[in-house]
């Protein structure tokens, strides 16, 4: 069993049970902070350079000041350290928070960050599908606004935490979210897809989903493999009834595939074909030891 004592707290390792972030956390008091969420295995981090890349675009939209060892790559280093103290060699969700430091209220004292990167244990060494499709629906209580932080991962999390909860009282796996003009944006924790015929559908990032690091893959794979891609127009509920497949994506979990929305049952073959080929190029790489 890993160990999993340690995490990495400004280039320093602390053991878990042992560190407190000071009083006035600026992502504890106002959702001041930014993070990742990274699959690793045998210590090679997945798509680690795409996870940087939306990572500084976020801190430049917040204004933050990157450090060097953002900007250098040496952050993946201390972070691949971080799974060998923990003898994590296997499947592991890394999560990466930037805040920005404390001081100020509303308004920053300044615009340096602080950074906490945890580890954890998970089943997936690699990317596998589901083996019982998820049941899902719309969640509309709450709508998603469209704004340049829609496509960033925020500690700002409130509406996501709320479409959780009426998942849960709804005995759903799942449910989509909505922006403010009705259009389907994303899943709770993951980018959404559909297929019919020989076209793959995602929502527009102009509609406010957050620009996923698997999404990204995806669309890159199905291109390759000859699906038409449909990315640049809104997504309806009539295409919802309308699609043979429905799936999620993250970074964690890969592909998961949607069996039932409301009436609506679907298929998975293409989704099952899509994560062979996700693996094939997540895992190329020789492991970092």
């Amino acid at each position: 069993m890993p160990v999993n004592s340690f995490i990495l707290y400004n280039g320093e390792y602390h053991f878990k049970d042992d560190f407190g972030l000071k009083p006035g956390n600026r992502a504890f008091c106002y959702g001041d902070a930014l993070f990742e969420t990274m699959h690793a295995n045998g210590t090679e981090i997945q798509f680690f350079e795409d996870h940087m890349i939306r990572l500084k675009y976020g801190m430049q939209v917040l204004k933050m000041e990157i450090p060097t060892i953002i900007e250098s790559g040496f952050l993946e280093k201390e972070i691949i350290k971080l799974l060998h103290k923990n003898k994590l060699y296997q499947g592991v969700r890394i999560r990466l928070s930037i805040f920005r430091n404390t001081g100020g209220k509303y308004t920053p004292a300044d615009n340096n960050i602080s950074y906490v990167a945890e580890t954890e244990f998970i089943e997936n060494d690699y990317y596998e599908l589901n083996q019982k499709g998820l049941t899902i629906d719309l969640y509309n209580e709450i709508k998603k606004p469209v704004n340049q932080f829609s496509n960033l991962k925020t500690s700002n999390a409130l509406l996501y935490v709320m479409a959780g909860q009426y998942a849960k009282e709804k005995n759903l796996d799942d449910c989509l979210l909505v922006n403010d003009n009705g259009n389907i944006v994303e899943g709770i924790s993951s980018n959404i897809f559909l297929i019919k015929g020989e076209t793959l559908y995602t929502p527009p990032l102009q509609d406010g989903p957050v620009a996923g690091i698997m999404r990204k893959q995806i669309l890159e794979i199905a291109d390759s493999v000859g699906f038409k891609i449909s990315h640049e127009s809104s997504v309806k509920e009539e295409q919802l009834l309308n699609a043979s497949e429905v799936f999620f994506t993250n970074s964690i979990s890969g592909i998961k595939w949607v069996l039932a929305y409301k009436e609506k049952r679907y298929y998975n073959h293409n989704a099952k074909k899509l994560t062979d080929k996700l693996n094939m190029i997540a895992f190329s790489k020789p492991k970092k030891t």
